[in-house]
């Protein structure tokens, strides 16, 4: 995987995946190989228990359902707002947005970043492609694996740009607001460490 371990004070840090639908074991596997200790997110006392969070790639409308189901939507919701670091991956990008375009009709979001995003915006499942994109943080290129990814169709000024896809006419593919990251793409997927060390900082900054 690119990049490195993270230091001693994000190595301290319990990070939960949100483990209800989606690809859960590729972001622990991340988080090991940065070093930090990550767990699966499920009932309250788990959530309570994280210094930060991370909401897989799946299908955005399934995760909304399977929250409230579980009764972790405004338990979630309630500590994103109180400053709870978060990334937001596919699936995780639209329950992170505070507007969705082509969602269903009784689909919710979790909410934090000022942004609008379309859903499946980079189409289907067969429409899934890589691209190489340039991660703004450091300038340099990363990997990227699009699997019925969404993207950024408006955002607030406040909202950092982190990524754009120049293969689709520039759009915007990863922001930054506050403590709260999210991704059109998959980097757990890419052998790729940048975006969960960037993760990692926020919430060492967070405690």
């Amino acid at each position: 995987m690119s990049g490195g371990r993270v230091g001693a004070g994000a190595a301290r840090l319990r990070v939960g995946v949100l483990a209800l639908q989606g690809d859960v074991r590729e972001h622990l596997a991340v988080l090991a190989a940065c070093g930090a200790t990550g767990f699966t997110v499920r009932r309250l006392e788990e959530l309570a228990s994280a210094d930060a969070i991370i909401l897989p790639g799946g299908e955005s409308t399934t995760i909304d359902k399977l929250l409230r189901a579980f009764g972790l939507f405004e338990p979630l919701r309630a500590r994103l707002r109180d400053g709870l670091p978060a990334l937001g991956t596919c699936a995780g990008m639209i329950l992170l947005a505070d507007s969705i375009v082509d969602g269903t009709s009784d689909q919710q979001t979790l909410g934090g970043i000022p942004m609008t995003v379309r859903r499946n915006a980079f189409g289907r499942q067969v429409d899934s492609s890589e691209a190489e994109i340039v991660w703004r943080p450091d300038g340099e290129p990363m990997h990227a694996t699009f699997i019925r990814a969404p993207w950024v169709e408006a955002l607030d000024p406040a909202v950092e740009i982190l990524a754009q896809d120049d293969h689709h006419d520039g759009r915007i593919v990863a922001v930054r607001h506050g403590a709260l990251i999210a991704t059109a793409f998959h980097p757990e997927l890419s052998g790729e460490t940048r975006v969960h060390r960037l993760l990692l900082d926020l919430a060492v900054a967070a405690a």
